[in-house]
């Protein structure tokens, strides 16, 4: 099942235009990305960074800015998993406002890695399990 994390739009995510400056928006992705970890694997990303020693950073990421996402409305961030392969895992989002309206959408492919190192890891069967269930929403 997909995550959805809700956000208000507060001052500090604008621009002069009185809508959210562009880098905020992957701010959010990011924060939906670590508050999905508890919901689809049943652990906190920081867990998996700190005691388990693996990263997932992203290695590639396809954006598309479909509206302006202003200033007192709601977030909605969605995401989901596309897939999950030996030591990738793709994730879709979709952003969009409390009317509705679409505003981002996104694919990122994050890569497992030691964080020591910072080589490749395979993705462990238990979070591959989690993360396999965080299919597309009902109407993606």
């Amino acid at each position: 099942m997909a995550v959805t994390v809700r956000r208000r739009v507060d001052f500090p995510m604008i621009d002069m235009a009185s809508i959210t400056y562009y880098p905020r928006i992957y701010d959010l992705a990011h924060r939906c990305f670590e508050e999905a970890w508890v919901l689809m694997c049943n652990v906190e990303y920081a867990t998996v960074l700190m005691e388990r020693n693996l990263g997932f950073p992203v290695v590639n990421v396809q954006s598309t800015f479909h509206g302006p996402l202003r200033y007192g409305r709601t977030a909605v961030m969605t995401m989901w998993i596309e897939s999950v392969g030996t030591t990738s895992v793709v994730w879709q989002y979709r952003l969009n406002d409390d009317l509705g309206e679409q505003v981002w959408s996104s694919r990122q492919v994050t890569v497992g890695v030691d964080m020591q190192t910072m080589e490749p890891r395979p993705v462990p069967d238990d979070l591959r399990e989690g993360l396999l269930a965080c299919g597309p929403p009902e109407e993606a």
